[in-house]
């Protein structure tokens, strides 16, 4: 279909800009250092660790491991909702539900403190089932209101109002911790403010997406089946596209290492290098701003260069910085490796998602083939936070957690050149 007009890619692109405050801010800045600092093992009641649900963890361990049930959750209710969505044309609906589930779970981590660490927790995890819920549905509207050239661009322009905003939310919270006397009620009332964000522009999007028509197909399955039923078909087309098939393949691996690192940098700055909260929250914003550059860069050298042989490089990167994070052990260096995170990051992140969607087959079912892929993505976050959080716990180091992060991605980049190989037979 014919690329829509600016004003719906604008629109688009605002949801990217109302809901990335959760997963930049929350996730890999203030949420980490205001748990940090309620369950350190300095403070009464949690020298042992953090008690839930009748055993006693390490603090981000556990947070690992909550994180993880709510990608497993969102893997098993993702199949059954993109089915609903793409048959009943009702994916804005689905996508609203999530954002306001999500906003309500940020808002309410304000009245998160020392006396209520498991409600603290599982507002985070219902955060997360908001802020990815809403992302199947999202992405799945870039095949919708774009032309297969311009979705290189459009996914970039996606990522880089998400980093713009939320850096500029960040900033927000930045000030009200240099500000406020008491930091702890800074940091609560950044959360409190991140929702109010987050569901006050996402109804730019909800204005001017367009409605998407039912499909004229009926549903062959029970609704609570007929998802999970269409995603077998879907494999049953992937196993016929062997270049697709590959590539997701390279996605599921890498993901594992890119998610993890996103969602754990902090706590590692944290628990391994002692830094400070504001220290924390400067490097939190530099990794956004170089994420601006890096998802408009690599758009840019994907034109030039081909996807697969971009995103080769980008994984090849990761690994690179893998190894350096393994051995860093100032303040000074890990800047220099959270720069290098933004780099990679965003451009990672943006063309995966435009390179999937080119490969994709001509099909009304765009949601259920982004539902297949947001599948594969969060049942690699699971495998790679579950095994973050194990080899911590068991072992007593997140250095020692790196290590496995490294594994993924090598395997990611075999599998991409894997895909670079068949690309190259098939043209040939």
């Amino acid at each position: 279909m014919p690329t829509a007009p600016r004003k719906v890619i604008n629109a688009w692109a605002m949801y990217d800009w109302s809901n990335s405050v959760y997963n930049l801010v929350i996730t890999t800045t203030f949420f980490p250092a205001y748990y940090a600092a309620v369950t350190s093992t300095s403070n009464a009641g949690f020298e042992d660790g953090v008690r839930f649900l009748g055993r006693t963890y390490v603090n981000t361990e556990i947070k690992d491991y909550i994180l993880a049930a709510g990608f497993l959750l969102i893997a098993a209710l993702s199949p059954i909702l993109s089915s609903i969505a793409d048959y009943k044309g009702n994916k804005k609906n689905f996508m609203r539900f999530f954002c306001y589930l999500g906003a309500i779970s940020c808002s309410l981590m304000y009245f998160f403190d020392a006396s209520n660490v498991t409600f603290g927790l599982f507002c985070f995890m219902f955060a997360g089932i908001g802020f990815y819920g809403s992302q199947v549905f999202y992405n799945s509207y870039l095949v919708d209101i774009t032309e297969e050239a311009d979705r290189d661009r459009v996914s970039a322009k996606g990522y880089t109002f998400g980093y713009i905003g939320s850096v500029l939310m960040q900033l927000v919270g930045f000030a009200l911790v240099m500000t406020m006397n008491n930091k702890a009620q800074a940091l609560q009332l950044t959360f409190l403010l991140v929702g109010l964000w987050w569901v006050g522009f996402a109804q730019i999007p909800f204005r001017h997406l367009p409605d998407i028509p039912k499909s004229d197909r009926q549903a062959r399955k029970h609704f609570l089946v007929n998802g999970f039923h269409e995603l077998k078909q879907v494999w049953d087309q992937l196993i016929h596209m062997p270049v697709l098939k590959r590539f997701l393949t390279a996605f599921f691996f890498y993901s594992m290492g890119v998610q993890t690192v996103m969602l754990v940098a902090i706590d590692f700055g944290i628990k391994e290098l002692k830094l400070a909260d504001d220290r924390l929250i400067i490097t939190a914003v530099l990794i956004q701003l170089v994420a601006i550059a890096g998802a408009i860069g690599m758009s840019r050298l994907s034109e030039r260069f081909g996807n697969i042989r971009i995103l080769s490089l980008t994984v090849l990167l990761w690994i690179g910085v893998c190894f350096t994070g393994y051995f860093i052990s100032t303040e000074f260096h890990f800047y220099i490796l959270a720069a290098l995170v933004g780099l990679v990051m965003g451009g990672i992140q943006s063309l995966s998602r435009s390179t999937y969607s080119k490969l994709m087959p001509e099909t009304k079912d765009t949601t259920s083939f982004f539902s297949f892929y947001d599948v594969t993505e969060k049942l690699a976050i699971v495998i790679g936070l579950f095994s973050f959080g194990f080899i911590e716990g068991f072992t007593g180091s997140m250095r020692n957690s790196i290590l496995a992060l490294i594994t993924f991605f090598v395997l990611g980049l075999v599998w991409l050149l894997l895909t670079s190989a068949k690309e190259k037979k098939q043209a040939a």
